[in-house]
């Protein structure tokens, strides 16, 4: 029987998905350029349609720091929360306005970059303290080779974790690659969690990544999120393909209800 959110027996909580329209603002360089909208009225009729109440927003990297279109929509949605870029130096006054206005964390959009910024530097460091003092997190997007070089100085630091996409390791080595084990690693700093999210975008096959993701860290320290309106897959991915998704990589409902009320937790819905 397929799957429907009538007969689905578990809780969801999507903690990846991205709105925007193609007239905004957009960042040099930006690894995707959108031609079309989806705004928050196309998500929202998703979630609902799917019977997801709690979903977070995430700044997508071709906005770079404009996150006002969607500091707007939580601003209007108490059922959603977000995720912004911002500079190291930004004024922690605006941070604070963004709390009150839902924001939860920062995304360190890395993947792609020719040079890393220096995380460990003084003011890499002191966003990380602000954030940590606003009970927030960081997410990171980054190549799985290059975990091994952030890693380490992130979880040194007093923020919350969080690790886009598997890791995005390296697709011959997978779960074996040293990236994906650094990423492994950082759970024992107990401020780490990981997001099955994108397994569409990694080429190794993810379910080796999330069974080793729940032995190490368990459902207590997992969260899901769907990557709509998956960008450049947008002909192959749908929103209940991504459902059907986590599924398989979590067989277990309880599990799944567990990754739900951790998802709740984290992005402070509760």
């Amino acid at each position: 029987m397929a799957l429907t959110p009538a007969n689905r027996d578990f809780a969801l909580v999507d903690t990846h998905a991205h709105i925007f329209r193609a007239d905004l603002p957009m960042a040099p360089g930006g690894l995707h350029l959108p031609t079309h909208d989806f705004e928050t009225a196309d998500y929202l009729a998703i979630l609902d349609a799917h019977g997801v109440e709690n979903a977070v927003i995430a700044a997508p990297s071709f906005l770079g720091t404009y996150n006002d279109y969607m500091i707007k929509a939580l601003k209007r949605e108490p059922r959603l929360r977000g995720t912004v870029i911002v500079e190291p130096g930004i004024d922690p006054y605006i941070l604070k306005a963004m709390d009150d206005d839902g924001v939860v964390g920062v995304r360190l959009s890395f993947r792609a970059r020719k040079q890393l910024p220096d995380v460990a530097g003084a003011e890499f460091q002191r966003l990380l303290w602000r954030l940590a003092d606003l009970d927030w997190h960081v997410h990171l997007h980054i190549e799985g080779q290059r975990l091994p070089e952030v890693l380490p100085v992130l979880t040194r630091s007093p923020v919350k974790l969080v690790v886009d996409h598997f890791g995005r390791p390296d697709p011959e080595t997978g779960a074996e690659s040293e990236g994906f084990q650094a990423y492994l690693r950082a759970f024992d700093s107990g401020r780490t969690w990981g997001k099955l999210s994108g397994g569409f975008r990694i080429v190794c096959d993810p379910q080796p990544l999330a069974d080793r993701l729940m032995a190490v860290a368990g459902p207590e320290r997992l969260v899901w999120g769907s990557d709509c309106p998956f960008t450049d897959f947008e002909k192959t991915v749908t929103y209940q393909s991504t459902i059907d998704s986590l599924v398989r990589w979590v067989p277990s409902r309880d599990d799944r209800n567990t990754i739900a009320q951790t998802s709740l937790k984290l992005y402070k819905f509760k």
